[in-house]
Parts: structure tokens; sequence; C-alpha cells
């Protein structure tokens, strides 16, 4: 099997394509069962638009990979510059036939080097309160609970989200 490489996100059409399908494939497979599928189709259709996903592209302060296992797209993952000490893990996700091969550790890792490239010391992130298999990675790679919080999305729906944090 090739090594997986990080690619990013262009303006070609074709890569946003490419995220918005990875994104409907994974979410649907991990959150069918942390959210309702009616909340799932409304923040997929929320996220994956082309004005939401071009916002990366030749952005300063936030960047989107695509993770490749050859030519074949396997996850994304991205982050902004959210203060000038903190860089906030906005996405990281990989199909679920892909976990297990230390890609997510590589995908942190590279948002850690370039979090302390841009001199930040510290990365935060939120994720679902009941999403514990992701909590279990991020604990482990040296992150923890900051609080705990609930976000308004619209449309009667809410994150009932952690923020963790790891400081550089």
């Amino acid at each position: 099997m090739p090594e997986a490489t990080f690619t990013a996100l262009t303006s070609a059409a074709a890569d946003f394509a490419t995220v918005a399908a990875l994104g409907d494939r994974i979410w649907r497979q991990h959150y069918a069962s942390i959210v309702s599928m009616a909340q799932i189709e409304y923040m997929l259709a929320g996220r994956y638009t082309e004005a939401k996903l071009a916002a990366y592209v030749d952005a300063p302060d936030r960047w989107l990979f695509i993770v490749r296992d050859g030519a074949e797209p396997i996850g994304y993952f991205s982050y902004a510059k959210v203060s000038a000490d903190e860089v906030k893990l906005e996405q990281l996700y990989l199909l679920a036939e892909q976990r297990g091969r230390g890609l997510g550790a590589r995908m942190m890792a590279h948002v850690e080097a370039h979090a302390r490239a841009l001199g930040c010391r510290g990365i935060m992130l939120t994720v679902n309160k009941h999403n514990t298999g992701a909590i279990a990675v991020y604990t482990h790679s040296g992150y923890a609970v900051r609080e705990a919080a609930v976000f308004d999305i619209g449309n009667g729906y809410v994150m009932d989200d952690y923020v963790m944090a790891k400081t550089l």
C-alpha cells in the first residue's frame, strides 16, 4: 500500500467535489449513531459548499488538506489560526476502513508542526460529547477538556461539544 500523502486544497472544482464527497460518506458512516440524520443533512448542506471551501484557498490563516492513499482520496483535515497563540483543529476525518493506520496521528502532527512554525503555543478543537472514539484519540494525543459548550448551529440544532486543548 502506498504511503498516504497530504495535498493542500486547490481552487480546482474537483478538489471541492472530492472534499464534499468524502464529508458526505464519512459523516454518514460516523455520526449516524451520535446525531440525527436530519442534523447530518443540515450540517453537510451548510459546510461543503463551494463558497465555504473556497475560503481555504490561498488563505493566510486557514488550511485544508486532502489525504490520499496513492491517487485515492481517503480523508481530509483543516485548521485555522484563531489567535496569536492558538490554532483550531477544525476537521480531521478518515474513511472508516482507513482508521488504525496511524494517519490521524500524522494529520495531527502536521497541524502541530505548522502551529509551532506560526509561533502558536497551543491547539484547540471541539468534539461532540458522545464521540467517544475521537475523544479517546485526542486524549491519548495530549489534549484535555477545557470546557463543555453548546453551540447553536441554526434550524433548531445544536452541537453539544467539549472544547479540548493541547499545549505545544
